[in-house]
């Protein structure tokens, strides 16, 4: 039977993602729907998805059943989450997106409390590199190639002499001594599907050792969708109501690391949309740094010694 004589109760229709290297089709086959998923070789973390997803599973994190998978061929059959994920509710009111939100968090505070703990976690072969010194200065690296230097065309020498690099390694090596959990690396609203009021994580096969501080803020600071200081402040509580319990007091240091994890998530984002809108041609992604950018300013602001990059920023 020929592609054009399907029968009716079977179709095949492309889904639009973002950066993964990753194609996705939705079928729906009878009264079933199932996500089909071409991955290549360009990005090895896409063939650990599956097994990943099994783990996560397996310590009580909702995600997508997966049916099939063929890692010779890059071929994934799983479950349909659904076509809502939490950037599709931004403009719902906010008592209905904060439960939401909640959920996610609780979500997160499993992976960030129990999944390192769990048998066999320590050993897991299928991790990326952890996050260290080198991926922090990385992620640092690819924002002023990609954001500053090929989006806003400052030149490499300003670039060294205004942006603080002393200062930012410094960072970077601080909060790779930090212990660490395990976590998703792109905890943001585009990742998390709501399906009956209740949410699943998708697209975690960047799951690594790193600080939990780098996924929340990567949430509340989320540049598709824009959170008030007063909402991120009360997710923020629940997050720690979870992770200490209700009325503990925040743990020594966990704020100001939250604000390092939160300059170096926005740093990454915003190499990222620079990178895939100039280098890849993805002009779209180019429309989410202004809100990367505000929010990055926000955050450095707080931050000691880097007043020579707050002024480069300004100034932009």
């Amino acid at each position: 039977m020929s592609p054009h004589h399907l029968p009716q109760t079977v179709s095949v229709l492309p889904i639009e993602k973002g950066g993964s290297g990753r194609k996705f089709w939705r079928m729906h086959v009878g009264g079933q729907s199932l996500i089909l998923v071409r991955y290549g070789e360009d990005r090895p973390e896409n063939k650990h998805y599956v097994a990943i997803a099994r783990f996560l599973a397996g310590v009580g994190v909702r995600v997508p059943v997966t049916y099939f998978h063929d890692e010779a061929e890059g071929l994934i059959i799983m479950e349909d989450a659904g076509e809502t994920d939490l950037w599709s509710r931004r403009n719902d009111p906010w008592p209905q997106r904060r439960a939401l939100y909640q959920r996610s968090l609780d979500q997160a505070l499993i992976l960030h409390r129990d999944a390192h703990r769990a048998p066999g976690a320590d050993s897991l072969t299928i991790l990326q590199p952890v996050f260290d010194a080198a991926l922090y200065r990385w992620e640092q690296d690819y924002f002023f190639e990609h954001c500053l230097g090929r989006h806003f065309g400052i030149a490499p020498e300003v670039l060294e002499g205004e942006g603080d690099r002393v200062r930012l390694r410094a960072i970077a090596e601080h909060l790779a001594k930090q212990p660490r959990c395990l976590v998703h690396r792109d905890f943001q609203s585009q990742n998390i599907i709501v399906r009956e009021g209740e949410v699943c994580l998708i697209d975690f096969q960047g799951l690594r050792p790193g600080l939990a501080q780098y996924d929340i803020a990567s949430l509340l600071l989320d540049p598709y969708v824009a959170l008030t200081a007063a909402e991120r402040e009360e997710l923020l509580a629940h997050y720690l109501s979870g992770l200490h319990g209700p009325g503990r007091h925040e743990a020594p240091g966990f704020r100001a690391l939250y604000e390092l994890c939160a300059m170096q998530r926005l740093m990454q984002a915003l190499g990222a949309y620079g990178k895939l809108g100039h280098a890849d041609g993805r002009a779209p992604f180019l429309d989410h740094i202004p809100a990367a950018l505000r929010s990055l300013r926000e955050v450095l602001a707080g931050i000691e010694g880097l007043e020579r990059l707050r002024g480069l920023l300004a100034a932009l």
